[in-house]
């Protein structure tokens, strides 16, 4: 990966919605080896997925809520299991395998505090855990999607 291949995805990240033409004037490159280069970048994995991102308040997920897991289960099957039964939760937008005090972190994302205790019911009666706390996010500070890409390296 080059330069021009970081400035490519420094400028998707940013929006995924440009088009080959528009990457192509701001790399610079020609549109075919642009394309080229963005094809060689999703067939490598470097590029996962390109999605839309929507505003939480416009869809009714404003609360965002961080979920602090411990369990006194470590086998392989059990956290296998513990993924199975989190991984298909839609309020789950995120799963951590922590070091220190906690076990699992999750990023939970709901409409209300009821939805919310709705949400907690459920993840309880499809899994045992030792101890949940949960906190509730007051403001969101920064968000981003975009990893840091040195673009001069």
């Amino acid at each position: 990966m080059d330069a021009t291949d970081r400035k490519i995805l420094h400028l998707l990240q940013a929006d995924a919605g440009l088009t080959v033409k528009q990457i192509a004037a701001q790399v610079p490159l020609s549109v075919t080896p642009c394309w080229k280069r963005i094809q060689k970048l999703e067939q490598n994995g470097i590029i996962r997925a390109r999605v839309a991102l929507l505003d939480p308040e416009k869809v009714n997920a404003s609360v965002t809520v961080f979920v602090a897991i411990k369990t006194d289960q470590h086998t392989n099957e059990w956290i296998d299991h513990f993924n199975q039964a989190v991984t298909v939760l839609p309020e789950v937008m995120e799963i951590y395998r922590m070091s220190g005090e906690v076990d699992y972190l999750l990023r939970v994302v709901v409409s209300s505090i009821e939805a919310y205790d709705r949400f907690y019911k459920k993840l309880i009666g499809r899994i045992e855990l030792s101890n949940v706390t949960s906190s509730f996010a007051m403001q969101q500070m920064k968000y981003t999607t975009a990893l840091p890409i040195n673009i001069e390296a």
